[in-house]
């Protein structure tokens, strides 16, 4: 009886080892794939959630996989934090194990945020114009010139998605000095360009953060290599 349960330790303990050097090497796979494909500066932090992984391995399917890209530069726009979060992957372990290279890895659903941080909002916007976080709103104030004059200004933004980016539009315009400005909002309005995010996000959401701008997407049907 005790080499029965020590035998039956032991294999749970082999188990246990080998569930953790498979979800390890898993990981590592959708990192490699994902900097390979997306030309990123560095490995994203990959997690495959679910505990026993090998229960997940053997089906050839993770119901949960998080990656974390920090920091990058999207068509010449920085992006303070970039997270992604994978919804049913398949990947069939025969494959990963002995062809890891020609394994077709797909999501069947990717749910994605990025931020887009204040410097990046300032950065683009009208010179003369400062960007800042108040609340859950945005509000602006500078100088705008007209005629050769400078106009005090100040205004709330609203933050819409648009075709290719994010486009802002002041409200609420407020002028000092007495200049009658016709249609002011016209020297105010500007646009930040997002160009193709990993795995493929569509833009759907834009909320105001004390960071900057948080942008959610989705995608269907994700490759996750090539």
């Amino acid at each position: 009886m005790r080499k029965l349960i020590g035998f039956l330790l032991l294999l749970l303990v082999l188990v246990v080892i080998l569930d953790r050097v498979a979800v390890a090497g898993v990981q590592r796979e959708i990192a490699t794939q994902a900097t390979a494909r997306y030309d990123l500066s560095a490995p994203p932090e990959v997690t495959i959630e679910g505990i026993p992984f090998l229960t997940q391995a053997i089906a050839g399917r993770y119901e949960e996989v998080n990656v974390a890209a920090g920091a990058m530069t999207v068509s010449g726009i920085r992006l303070s934090s970039v997270d992604f979060t994978l919804h049913g992957v398949t990947a069939p372990l025969e494959d990963l194990v002995l062809r890891p290279r020609q394994v077709d890895m797909r999501a069947e659903r990717v749910e994605g945020t990025v931020v887009v941080p204040v410097e990046t909002l300032n950065q683009r916007a009208p010179e003369g114009i400062e960007v800042k976080v108040a609340g859950d709103a945005l509000n602006i104030s500078g100088e705008i010139t007209v005629l050769g004059q400078k106009v005090p200004v100040k205004a709330d933004l609203k933050v819409e998605i648009a075709k290719g980016g994010l486009q802002l539009t002041p409200g609420k315009v407020t002028l000092g000095g007495g200049i009658p400005v016709p249609n002011p909002e016209r020297f105010i309005n500007y646009r930040i360009p997002i160009g193709k995010l990993p795995y493929d996000l569509k833009l759907t959401e834009v909320k105001v953060v004390p960071e900057g701008l948080r942008i959610s997407g989705e995608a269907t049907d994700v490759p996750l290599r090539g």
